[in-house]
């Protein structure tokens, strides 16, 4: 492997192309006509062009990337996260082209990509899952009777669902029907695949995920989790790691099931296993995300492991370099997302010119971005500005250098989500790590102004 094409934009793919040249490895940016001033355009050592601004009509367009890569000479794809990072079958059209895959091989995509069998598929490894129905449901009366079984309320999901599409919750029999057929509907419109299961809704939980790393020789190393249990509409706003509330038993217990998730799939690369916490302290294994993450960077912080050089090492071949009891964990480490969207009204998205762009630094504060002053945020991807990441002996001093990075931090020209999180950084129920997946939702659907 000598030169990486990034199938990605955005600092994702800038990260990429750092880690490849830390390597000596040549890089190839591709870009929509949207982000000819991008940041990972500037960066990688060639760029070229694969199509109009509509993702659909460029970074989700298989056949423009693969011309890129002939165009370029380049022996390897990085997908990055979003877009075709997740998709078997692009994965497997890039093994066809002789052009490395740099992730788990399609076969593993494919079966920890659908919910169904990537639940069976836990099950079969001893991993505790949430009751539901023994894979899909089509019939609706059978899938009444199923959410009878276990017992309302009940996620009615997609198999081939993500981003919090194709889900619905019903809360009794006399609602599941019409519910049922609005998540099939959803379904085929957004996925293509109108299949869905039937899961038992767990009440308030907390978001728990494990990051794993195995080799192609059967080598598999946890890198301890991550609490991602601050979210708006399923979506992540802040990530930490160790998780608040895990007890010393749990934790040490709870990486074990996540390797043994991966290692039936015969998966190879970095990746995540995600648990639902309940109040009991019970986990239950959620999903598996077959790809390189936006958090990973908390774990790299803790753990002082490069991820995405890790995911380079592995797709050439390599070995681990090092085993479980090799791991150490060093502080507490928070992560903010700092997106262009404006809190004081309901998170609606702000792209737009950025004025000024002038970051946080110091001791312990790390910055990924792929923005500038003067850049300008396109509004057909997601709103990304840049993930602060902060680092601290625990807790508390990590929460105090979050609030002085984010005093630091200063945006022109868009609105974005700092406020938001200064706001949570004084929040006594953040504070006190008393809150679950719910909580900035029900702070919205009463109408609270972060500001």
């Amino acid at each position: 492997m000598q030169k990486v094409l990034i199938a990605n934009r955005g600092e994702i793919a800038v990260r990429i192309i750092r880690a490849c040249h830390d390597m000596g490895l040549q890089t190839v940016a591709v870009y929509s006509q949207a982000d000819a001033e991008a940041l990972h355009v500037l960066h990688a050592d060639e760029a070229i062009c694969i199509g109009e601004a509509p993702s659909h009509k460029s970074y989700l367009k298989i056949p423009n990337i693969l011309s890129a890569c002939e165009i370029t000479n380049a022996d390897a794809i990085h997908p990055g996260y979003g877009f075709l990072s997740e998709n078997a079958n692009f994965a497997s059209i890039c093994e066809s082209c002789g052009l490395n895959f740099i992730g788990p091989s399609p076969s593993a995509i494919a079966l920890l990509g659908d919910k169904a069998k990537a639940k069976a598929t836990a099950k079969e490894a001893g991993c505790p899952v949430i009751p539901g129905s023994d894979g899909i449901v089509v019939d609706s009366k059978q899938a009444l009777q199923e959410a009878v079984k276990i017992g309302f309320p009940v996620f009615i999901k997609a198999v081939a669902g993500g981003g919090g599409k194709g889900i619905r919750i019903a809360h009794n029999e006399e609602e599941f029907s019409k519910l049922f057929a609005a998540a099939r509907a959803e379904a085929e419109v957004s996925f293509g695949n109108p299949e869905v299961y039937l899961e038992k809704m767990i009440q308030n939980p907390r978001h728990i995920e494990v990051q794993i790393v195995g080799d192609k020789f059967g080598n598999y190393v946890h890198l301890g989790e991550r609490d991602c249990t601050i979210q708006r509409r399923r979506q992540k706003l802040i990530e930490e790691a160790p998780s608040p509330v895990l007890s010393p038993k749990l934790r040490k217990e709870i990486g074990q099931p996540a390797v043994n998730v991966v290692r039936a799939a015969k998966y190879h690369s970095v990746g995540t296993v995600e648990f639902l916490l309940d109040k009991e302290q019970n986990y239950y294994f959620m999903e598996v995300n077959t790809r390189i993450q936006v958090e990973h960077t908390v774990t790299e912080e803790l753990t002082g492991i490069d991820l995405v050089r890790e995911q380079l090492r592995i797709a050439m071949g390599e070995k681990l370099s090092y085993k479980q009891e090799d791991i150490n964990f060093s502080g507490h480490v928070i992560q903010f997302r700092i997106n262009a969207e404006d809190p004081k009204h309901n998170f609606s998205p702000s792209p737009g010119l950025l004025e000024y762009y002038l970051p946080p630094g110091g001791p312990h504060v790390r910055v990924d971005s792929a923005c500038y002053s003067g850049y300008r945020i396109p509004p057909n991807y997601d709103s990304m500005i840049a993930k602060l990441i902060v680092k601290g002996d625990d807790r508390e001093e990590a929460i105090a250098r979050g609030k002085r990075a984010l005093r630091e931090f200063h945006i022109g020209g868009v609105q974005s989500t700092i406020p938001f999180h200064l706001y949570m950084l004084e929040d006594a129920n953040f504070l006190s790590a008393n809150f679950d997946l719910t909580y900035i939702d029900k702070l919205i659907a009463e109408g609270f102004q972060f500001s």
